[in-house]
């Protein structure tokens, strides 16, 4: 039998958030609060972060990393795993035109949050964290299971389902093979 670890979620508004389970604690906050940033790390040995944003709403990536890495620190936490758009550009890219063209067209649509973006990623590979920046394309809501591509320098497609993007970041827990890098993944 798998060991069950239990885990903590950060959440800004609960309203919409309706799983109970005995090994989850939720946290109501706010990850711009280094104050929630602090509870939520507390007595964890790892962060996946799945970090949204509001429209209209800026100052929240490069912000929230640069908590959640003065915090990892203050607790030894070595492990940080994120999510992100196929927006952020890295050294090792050689982006498809198809995926491309959605780099292109998330600057020009939203170019705030790809600006921060790829700060946050800057900021990711100044750091002394063992961190896995995951690039995906659009999410599928559907809990179907599927094959799971990665690759350093492309998009494999264009979708990830949102349980094969779960047990992907899940899975990097457990895995070496992307620390200090950003893999495009998507289900193929």
């Amino acid at each position: 039998m798998k060991e069950r670890i239990p885990c903590k979620l950060l959440l800004r508004n609960l309203e919409n958030f309706q799983m109970e389970n005995s090994l989850i604690e939720v946290i109501q906050g706010d990850a711009r609060d280094l104050n929630s940033i602090h509870s939520l790390l507390k007595d964890c040995n790892a962060l996946i972060s799945t970090l949204g944003q509001q429209q209209n709403e800026y100052g929240t990536y490069a912000e929230v990393t640069q908590n959640i890495i003065i915090t990892m620190n203050q607790f030894n936490i070595k492990r940080y795993i994120m999510a992100t758009g196929l927006n952020v550009d890295t050294p090792f890219d050689a982006k498809s035109p198809r995926t491309q063209y959605a780099t292109d067209w998330m600057k020009t649509n939203f170019k705030k949050a790809t600006v921060e973006r790829q700060e946050e990623y800057e900021i990711l590979t100044k750091c002394n964290l063992d961190w896995t920046l995951v690039r995906l394309p659009k999410i599928h809501l559907t809990d179907e299971k599927g094959k799971v591509a990665s690759n350093l320098e492309d998009c494999p497609s264009d979708k990830i389902n949102a349980l094969d993007l779960a047990s992907f970041l899940i899975g990097q827990l457990s895995s070496d093979t992307y620390i200090g890098k950003a893999p495009f993944i998507a289900t193929v």
